[in-house]
């Protein structure tokens, strides 16, 4: 079977690259399309700077930044609060922040209870 080509709303990712802002904007939803009226921090234009030099182990804090057409295909370091996951960008991933892809928060695992915390555990001796 024949893998299908990615499209957003009918384009393809090549076509979305070639788009200006302006043009990009009209295709993305009313929050992605606020997001690129209002323009980029500064630090997101040293990301991009970078993204656009084709550099190597690029890191990053701006996990409020809009995955972009150019950005697809490469790898980027998005902070999670502690440490740096890398985020491989993928074309479905279009129009969505990168701190999507970084999950801040883990899974909580409980273990067995501990003493006093049921009836039965009680009668256990505390040794």
């Amino acid at each position: 079977m024949a893998k299908k080509e990615f499209t957003y709303k009918g384009k393809t990712v090549e076509e979305l690259s070639k788009l200006s802002m302006n043009e990009l904007a009209l295709v993305l939803p009313a929050r992605q399309r606020r997001t690129l009226k209002r323009g980029f921090t500064d630090q997101q234009k040293i990301l991009l700077k970078k993204l656009k030099n084709n550099e190597k182990n690029i890191e990053t804090h701006c996990r409020d930044l809009m995955i972009l057409p150019d950005m697809v295909g490469k790898t980027i370091k998005v902070y999670q609060g502690k440490e740096l996951v890398p985020v491989a960008i993928e074309p479905e991933m279009i129009g969505h922040a990168l701190g999507e892809f970084s999950l801040t928060r883990k899974r909580v695992q409980h273990s067995a209870p501990g003493i006093g915390a049921t009836r039965s555990s009680a009668s256990l001796s505390v040794k």
